[in-house]
């Protein structure tokens, strides 16, 4: 009995995971991690996306059509922002450009999480577990430092990772632009392309303006939320990219992605960013 205490009172205590160890873990569990080296195109609502991310490097686009039916191109990336009309560069104000860029940012900002949630401005505290329809998750807390923050750097956001299978399945957000407010997203639809896990959520925001963002899953779970849209990504294509980036030689990469208006069906070709690299390692290997 006594050798049995000893066994038993020598076993490792179980480690208790950090706010970081979560994070990460759902990083790699979601696939998330592939993310940094790819191409991705999407249809968002009324408008379509793509991104080209690589060694962090990152061009963003947002593709519209005008009243006059001009093609809109909207871009975003290390550089700035810019604005074409059908294919050529126009001027926007500051002011302008900011509201775009923003707008831009945040649709493949969500898009792709928990994708940049390692980033160094990220800010990460690990809060009570609790368990939503009967699956126990853990809750995480991210603010962002004003330094590498960006403009809505006051934001709050929380995120729900499923104790068993490190997938984020519920996120909550504060939001102080246009007056501010509260929202909370429910999982309803997922899918896997090329290992990096996409979802849909339905977007609800809270009956009572006064309710604490960490008191919102209660609310959730009490039916105390108003479900005011839809977040749904259709024919989302993924590309990734393998092959090494250096800093001497220039060319060009390219990305067809179909696009569809309505009944109208178009291709655009995207030039979508001038990586250097040596050209024996990109032949061939844009996979």
């Amino acid at each position: 009995m006594l050798f049995l205490l000893i066994v038993i009172s020598c076993k490792p205590a179980k480690k208790e995971l950090s706010a970081q160890d979560i994070i990460d873990k759902t990083i790699a569990f979601s696939g998330a991690d592939k993310v940094k080296n790819s191409k991705i195109g999407f249809k968002f609502r009324d408008k379509e996306y793509a991104a080209v991310r690589q060694n962090g490097d990152f061009k963003l686009f947002r593709f519209s059509n005008n009243s006059e039916n001009e093609t809109i191109e909207d871009v975003l990336s290390n550089n700035g922002f810019k604005r074409f009309v059908n294919g050529k560069l126009v001027k926007t104000n500051d002011s302008i450009a900011n509201v775009i860029s923003n707008a831009v940012n945040s649709v493949h900002y969500f898009s792709v999480l928990p994708f940049g949630l390692n980033d160094k401005a990220v800010n990460k505290k690990l809060l009570s577990s609790v368990t939503i329809k009967g699956k126990e998750y853990y809750k995480i807390e991210i603010t962002f430092s004003k330094d590498g923050g960006g403009e809505d750097f006051e934001d709050v956001f929380i995120y729900w990772v499923g104790k068993e299978d490190f997938l984020i399945d519920y996120l909550a957000y504060a939001y102080h632009t246009n007056g501010g407010g509260k929202r909370f997203r429910a999982l309803k639809e997922q899918c896997n392309k090329n290992g990096i896990r996409f979802v849909d959520f339905e977007n609800y925001k809270p009956l009572n303006k006064e309710i604490a963002l960490t008191n919102i899953d209660r609310a959730f779970e009490k039916n105390e939320l108003i479900k005011v849209s839809e977040i749904i990504l259709e024919n989302i294509e993924v590309k990734l990219l393998k092959y090494k980036i250096e800093k001497d030689l220039w060319l060009g990469s390219y990305l067809i992605i179909n696009l569809s208006h309505d009944v109208r069906k178009y291709t655009f070709l995207i030039y979508f960013y001038n990586f250097t690299c040596f050209v024996t390692s990109c032949n061939g290997n844009n996979k």
